[in-house]
């Protein structure tokens, strides 16, 4: 859900994570709630904060089907596995959102709750997911239509089997989640090893920063607190991008930038 890296030599934002503010669709689904896709991150946690307007988040997880009240100022976060559904109860739900391991959900992690038949076929959840460019379409208005149209029927398909998967959960338990985890687990397999860069060069590669900071100052040496400074990044122009769960507005870390100094 948001940007993917960092600049050599600029340091990722903090944590390793990534952060994007996210306008939740208002389209009503077959249920008659608004919201987005339901889906799953297979790899990486996400958390949100509420900066405006109500809902809710509804999920399937180890605990089973819960559903937490969203308004502003709610923070809440979730780990891999939990099948999260964002309902616009407002209209106007806005988020900004922390993503784990930068890069790396945007490389295939996630998985919408598809019905099983799709889920089984590659292929099949390939079209399924697919958003076309706005370099196929002659105009901005007549590209942005499209790729409405194409973000809604997504939603729409992932709507109809996490339905059916909640329903199972409620009746079940988390046990009904198994067939739609190994589904998962299958559609990323053949990427997950090119996901290792994102976390070496992201949240390991901070991680270890931090080991070499800390063993330093217990011995008495701060050398790298000359190094310190200020950076920024940019949103990239343009219209917000059609994500799973709403429109981004997403922030481009791969160009990410020390502030110029200036007094």
């Amino acid at each position: 859900m948001s940007g993917g890296g960092h600049a050599a030599g600029v340091p990722g934002f903090p944590g390793g994570t990534a952060v994007s503010h996210l306008q939740v669709y208002d389209w009503p689904a077959a249920d008659g709630q608004a919201g987005g896709s339901p889906h799953l991150h297979t790899a990486s946690a996400e958390g949100y904060v509420v900066v405006g307007g109500e809902g809710a988040l509804e999920t399937l997880s180890g605990a089973g089907y819960a559903r937490t009240p969203l308004r502003p100022g709610t923070l809440l976060w979730f780990t891999p596995g939990t099948v999260h559904r964002l309902v616009n109860g407002s209209g106007d739900l806005e988020l900004l959102v922390v993503m784990q391991n930068a890069g790396l959900p945007e490389s295939g992690d996630a998985v919408l709750t598809y019905p099983p038949d799709v889920l089984a076929d590659p292929a099949a959840y390939a079209r399924a997911t697919a958003i076309p460019a706005w370099t196929d379409f002659a105009d901005a208005a007549t590209a942005g239509a499209a790729m409405a149209r194409a973000a809604r029927e997504r939603r729409d398909l992932a709507v109809e089997g996490y339905l059916r998967l909640r329903d199972r959960v409620r009746a079940e338990g988390p046990g009904a989640l198994a067939g739609l985890y190994e589904a998962a687990v299958r559609l990323v397999r053949d990427k997950a090893a090119g996901w290792h860069h994102h976390w070496a060069r992201g949240p390991h590669a901070q991680a270890e920063a931090t080991r070499g900071h800390v063993a330093g100052l217990a011995a008495g040496e701060g050398g790298h607190l000359r190094d310190s400074a200020v950076y920024t990044a940019e949103s990239p122009p343009g219209p917000r991008r059609n994500g799973m769960c709403g429109t981004l507005r997403v922030w481009d870390l791969d160009g990410a930038h020390p502030v110029d100094g200036h007094g």
